[in-house]
Order: structure tokens, then sequence, then C-alpha cells
């Protein structure tokens, strides 16, 4: 079992990176960890970002698994073709303040995946 983390960079999603840790573990899965930034944000700039990032690169290397850094216009889209290029079988994301929107992006990453990906929104 192939489980994909989809983080921000913000050292909080260290949790999300645990708790798919331990899904990998539970079920002798792979990890992988992927974010993805719009081409027009340079997303090393702040240092806040870039001590984050940094920091759940430290994180991810912990628990085995590489952190892969995309830029991309379409977020959704670059995330579904990681998700089947790597033959994943999980994907774990944080929850959105917005529910809506939380929805809306589960609901669209869904339509985008080849594969029939489980989707799992953790807290």
């Amino acid at each position: 079992m192939n489980i994909l983390v989809c983080v921000t960079q913000q050292k909080t999603c260290e949790r999300l990176i645990n708790k798919a840790y331990e899904l990998a573990r539970e079920y002798g899965g792979n990890l992988f960890v992927i974010n993805v930034v719009k081409n027009d944000m340079s997303f090393l700039d702040s240092t806040r970002e870039s001590e984050a990032l940094e920091y759940l690169f430290g994180i991810s290397k912990k628990v085995g698994a590489n952190l892969s850094v995309l830029k991309s216009d379409d977020v959704l889209k670059t995330i579904a073709e990681y998700a089947d290029d790597n033959e994943i079988d999980y994907i774990v994301i944080g929850k959105s303040h917005d529910k809506n929107a939380g929805e809306r992006f589960v609901k669209k990453l869904k339509s985008l995946l080849k594969n029939d990906a489980e989707i799992r929104i953790l807290s």
C-alpha cells in the first residue's frame, strides 16, 4: 500500500506526516510526502516558510519518506498525476478551515484520479 501525504509550508503538517506514517506501518506500506505550490509563488522567500519546509523535510526523512516539492498552476491536477504515477492507494490531507472548500477539493481530486485512491481528511 502506498500512502501520500499532502502538506503545506507549515510546521503543523508534522502531525499529518506522523499519522500517515502510522498508517503506513499498520498496512506495511510506503509513505510519500508532497508539497505543491503555485508557479507564481516564491516559496522560499519567506524565512518562516523555508524553515517550515526544512523542518518537514527532516520529519519526512525521520519516518523514511521523501518530501517532493513541486511547482504548478494546477495543484489538484499535479497531486492527482503524482498519485497515479506512484500508484498511491491512500491520500492524506489536512482539514480545511472552510468545510465547503475542503469538500470541493476532495471531490475535484477524486474526479482527477485515474486510480481509486481513498482520500482521508485528518484534523
